[in-house]
């Protein structure tokens, strides 16, 4: 058997995605989808398939379709592709260099505020806590599946804003998550150091035994809601928003999800 036919029998093994993935805006250049929670955005490990990015060359039938930028899979909300291979470079360097704007929304306690053990906090409407800024160092190390905290240089920064309540769960409220930096799982790191975890979070603060691939009932609940830019292009203002809500895991009981095609 040849290596492109057990790779086929591979992908035909992944377990369906059940939720659909929106377009937000397209053009010549870009496709900018609303990725759902669970799909990865490149293929990478058991996913090939099951990812934005097959999803995406299968349904316009373009193999040179190119994410821009990547969401963890477990993360759901804005991503934006490159369709015309001659735009790619200028659409991934503006993630590169951290020109474009994000802010995500999350679902976490409503807690006090604990003391991180390193790095620091700082209300920005003092006496009040929110908003804050949260600065630290954080180290993901290859092969380990979770980032941590160190002492040393901050690389990691991102702003926070206190949300909305959460209809029938006094525990839980919203949060407005701005990041300055792109480490990765900074935003889950963040949250747990303050004593916030991201509810759906398996990995922080402990690291909970897997779940299986098909679990679909309790996404992490992240959503990469808006994403603004200067199209490097054409040079107008760019502005998405993700459909996505919050909650849908934990508003009712544990049930199973009615498939919907991509």
């Amino acid at each position: 058997m040849g290596v492109g036919e057990r790779r086929h029998r591979w992908v035909l093994e992944e377990p369906e995605i059940p939720f659909g993935m929106g377009v937000l805006y397209e053009d010549e250049r870009i496709v900018v989808v609303d990725k759902p929670h669970f799909l990865a955005t490149t293929p990478r490990g058991m996913w090939y398939r099951q990812t934005a990015l097959m999803r995406l060359r299968e349904r316009y039938d373009d193999p040179l379709i190119t994410p821009a930028h990547r969401l963890d899979r477990l993360t759901a909300g804005v991503v934006v592709f490159v369709r015309d291979p001659a735009c790619r470079g200028a659409y991934q360097m503006l993630f590169q260099e951290h020109r474009a704007v994000k802010t995500y929304e999350c679902l976490a306690p409503c807690a006090p505020v604990s003391r991180p053990r390193f790095g620091t906090v700082e209300p920005l409407e003092p006496p009040r806590v929110f908003p804050l800024r949260r600065r630290s160092r954080i180290v993901k190390r290859r092969g380990v599946l979770q980032a941590y905290e160190e002492p040393g240089a901050v690389n990691a920064e991102t702003v926070i804003e206190i949300g909305g309540g959460v209809p029938g769960r006094p525990d839980l409220r919203s949060y407005v998550l701005h990041p300055r930096t792109g480490k990765t799982h900074q935003l889950r790191v963040h949250m747990a150091s303050l004593g916030l975890p991201i509810t759906g979070d398996d990995f922080y603060p402990v690291l909970r035994d897997p779940r299986s691939y098909d679990d679909f009932d309790q996404p992490l609940e992240l959503v990469a809601r808006t994403l603004e830019f200067t199209d490097p292009v054409t040079g107008e203002p760019r502005r998405f928003e993700s459909r996505i809500p919050l909650g849908a895991g934990i508003a009712a009981p544990a049930r199973s999800v009615p498939r919907t095609s991509a």
